[in-house]
């Protein structure tokens, strides 16, 4: 379970005031941010200074334009900010601790004070989200003991099972998070994601911002694996270590310099619009050989100006058609969710689902567990899959409603 902590002051603005009231100054301040203090150094010259995601601000008034960046030593432990010695805070003066915010927050004087940064946004919207060390913490306290079903589990199992339930419904079952905005360059190739695992969608953003969906280059061309140089009778050659010599791939090349417009028609038909309006400015009119020869259909894998992509295996890179250089783009991909630490979230939609696969994946193993016990918590565990996939989905009926009113569906709701 788990309850609103911060104040709205914490998670709007990431700032949270002190108001030193001892005689003899202060020397701790707590910090209760959901988000856990990083720090670095206390010294701005210091290259390690620019790892805090937070700064310390103080004032003796409190007033608006009044506060200064607080440079002198100071420590952190447990998102606890200690002074050493004698506090250096004078009595009935203010702290502001600030976790960096992109607009640098309201208690800087000068641009170098701004606490610039995105520990702020990276918090919003945390609330519909479990840390999967309370998925773990709150399983050993729930389904673990005298009395139940698994009366004893080693914490580690259960920290493995949690990765590996994470890292399935991850795939097909939580909705994916991971993006990355980039502009193609003129090799007409991305390098893959660092914790890529597979892709969700490819699209490019055209001026006024709306996107536009790429497909797959699948059967209109390939990136071959082995670039083998041949001899004049066609056998790849080797070189003094007995391995095959490789080349550049002329099919990869080929198609980084194809003309989309010959490949989805428009060049074709655009020649015959050409001609047939010469003939026609000549005074030619009526049925001839202007009508023969047009394409008439619809190919749908080529029917679209957008373009293509593509998956190069061998070299780890994203390859795209010509028509989109330089153009705005945008990947929509999975991971397994255990890449990085802000990853070890769970939304709380699928919490009962995770519970459920602990607790599965732990009977499975273990040997004289009754084959009964071990099928129900299977079924608990596709129901409860289940139940999560229909949440996370998100469908809402108006939406639904006003996508069927472009279709002449008359639905009442």
């Amino acid at each position: 379970m788990s309850k609103i902590t911060e104040t709205n002051q914490q998670y709007y603005q990431g700032a949270q005031p002190f108001l030193v009231t001892a005689a003899a100054g202060q020397t701790a301040f707590v910090t209760t941010f959901d988000t856990d203090l990083i720090f670095g150094s206390s010294d701005p010259t210091n290259v390690d200074y620019a790892l805090n995601n937070f700064k310390v601000y103080t004032s003796t008034t409190g007033l608006p334009g009044s506060f200064t960046e607080y440079t002198s030593t100071y420590t952190v432990s447990n998102n606890t900010i200690n002074f050493p010695g004698a506090s250096p805070i004078p009595q009935n003066s203010y702290v502001v601790v600030q976790l960096k915010t992109l607009d640098g927050g309201k208690y800087a004087n000068t641009p170098a004070e701004e606490a610039i940064g995105d520990a702020v946004e990276e918090n919003y919207g945390s609330y519909q989200y479990i840390k999967l060390s309370d998925i773990v913490d709150n399983y050993m306290v729930g389904y673990v003991g005298d009395g139940k079903i698994i009366q004893s589990a080693k914490k580690s199992d259960v920290v493995f099972f949690a990765k590996r339930s994470l890292q399935e419904f991850s795939y097909d079952t939580l909705k994916s998070i991971k993006s990355q905005e980039l502009t193609i360059p003129s090799s007409l190739s991305l390098p893959i994601p660092q914790d890529y695992v597979n892709y969700v969608s490819f699209c490019y953003i055209d001026s006024l911002g709306v996107k536009r969906p790429l497909y797959p280059n699948n059967n209109l061309t390939t990136n071959p694996y082995y670039n083998l140089i041949q001899d004049d009778q066609g056998v790849p050659t080797q070189d003094n270590f007995g391995e095959n010599l490789e080349g550049t791939s002329q099919t990869v090349e080929r198609w980084r310099k194809a003309d989309d417009r010959i490949i989805n028609n428009q060049a074709f038909n655009q020649l015959y619009d050409n001609f047939a309006y010469g003939l026609y400015a000549e005074g030619w009119y009526g049925s001839g050989p202007w009508d023969w020869g047009r394409l008439y259909g619809l190919e749908p894998q080529t029917s679209q100006v957008n373009g293509w992509f593509g998956i190069n295996e061998r070299d780890g890179l994203f390859t795209f058609s010509s028509n989109l250089r330089d153009k705005l783009i945008v990947v929509d991909y999975i991971s397994d969710g255990l890449a990085y630490d802000l990853d070890t979230r769970v939304p709380k939609l699928a919490e009962e689902a995770m519970y459920t696969s602990i607790s599965y994946n732990l009977l499975s193993g273990r040997a004289n567990v009754s084959e009964g016990i071990v099928a129900r918590f299977k079924k608990d565990r596709r129901a409860a899959l289940r139940n999560a996939k229909i949440r996370l989905s998100n469908i809402k009926l108006d939406e639904i409603v006003q996508v069927m009113r472009g279709k002449s569906k008359w639905i009442k709701h």
